[in-house]
């Protein structure tokens, strides 16, 4: 079962026009020009302040490794990804568990065949929680498109379906994801091309029309050591995560590291600064970045952990809120 068609999309005025502007993006590449960077500047997240607990070691539906993570702050959801149990990482099947903000598991959805879950993100629309997420997963396991579909509690749906959009934002890239910044309302986009990866940034209201022509920022970050595990986007500032579980040559305090980076500039602003949220966590593995805002107003740069015993991985997500 499949819980958005593009008819359904557009009855609820995303990606509104089926054959008009914007629409042209199902299945095909932009060949965007370099766009002169023109976002705002903007705070950015100190990350040599304390990070704060949201949850430690809570279960997901599947019990593999998160990837990443993304909030509904209209809905007040979290949602996680990890790959389905006892699939193959080259299939590229995820599940999308759905948590509360104590971390407690409320409901499932897997996505077939659609990619690695490095990063993704959420655009509600009325009560829908709807998936910016990679899809049509290449033989390493990885999206070769970007998707919009609504997130539908314990249903199955394949990449192969034709039954929610799909996008190319950058013509001649091979894979994407992206993430979503709630706060000043864009979407960065991390994609491979010619060897290497890049980023896009771009309006919320484009993307709501499937329109990725105008890229408000893009650029190629600088070559950052360490395991990439995650990225997402606050105001003018990227946030990557890097680092490994905790293992016998990386013990406690581990080599989890988080920069920041200017995206008018593409110069690092601070970092690798190592983080040592959650310390105590067996094995401890960094997976994933978001940014959520309180209802009383204070912007949050969250990073999360796979945590757990081997066969029974859970989830713990931190948060950091000194603006500089």
């Amino acid at each position: 079962m499949e819980h958005n068609s593009r008819t359904s999309l557009t009855r609820r005025g995303l990606l509104r026009t089926v054959t008009g502007v914007g629409l042209a993006a199902f299945g095909v590449g932009y060949e965007a020009a370099s766009a002169a960077a023109s976002v705002g500047a903007t705070s950015r997240f100190d990350l040599s302040q304390p990070s704060y607990d949201l949850f430690r070691d809570k279960n997901l539906h599947s019990n593999r490794v998160q990837q990443s993570f993304a909030f509904d702050s209209v809905n007040k959801r979290l949602f996680v990804a990890a790959k389905r149990l006892d699939s193959p990482e080259s299939a590229g099947d995820l599940c999308i568990s759905q948590l509360d903000f104590a971390g407690n598991y409320v409901s499932y959805m897997h996505l077939n065949g659609f990619g690695h879950g490095v990063a993704f993100g959420v655009r509600p629309v009325g009560s829908t929680s709807n998936l910016w997420i990679e899809t049509d997963a290449n033989g390493n396991g990885y999206g070769t498109k970007l998707a919009f579909i609504g997130y539908n509690p314990g249903t199955t749906v394949d990449a192969a379906s034709q039954g929610f959009g799909k996008f190319q934002p950058i013509s001649g890239a091979t894979e994407y994801t992206c993430s979503i910044d709630p706060v000043y309302n864009r979407m960065i986009v991390r994609y491979h091309k010619d060897g290497a990866k890049h980023i896009a940034v771009y309006e919320l209201a484009d993307t709501d029309k499937g329109d990725f022509s105008s890229p408000v920022a893009m650029f190629t970050p600088p070559a950052i050591a360490g395991t990439p595990q995650g990225y997402t986007l606050y105001g003018s500032y990227m946030y990557f995560i890097t680092g490994d579980g905790y293992s016998a040559s990386n013990p406690d305090p581990g080599n989890t590291y988080i920069t920041s980076i200017n995206i008018n500039t593409g110069a690092i602003a601070q970092g690798p600064t190592l983080t040592k949220a959650g310390s105590t966590l067996v094995y401890r593995e960094p997976e994933g970045l978001a940014i959520y805002r309180t209802d009383a107003g204070e912007s949050r740069l969250f990073l999360g952990f796979a945590s757990g015993d081997e066969g029974d991985r859970r989830s713990s997500i931190f948060y950091k809120n000194a603006l500089v």
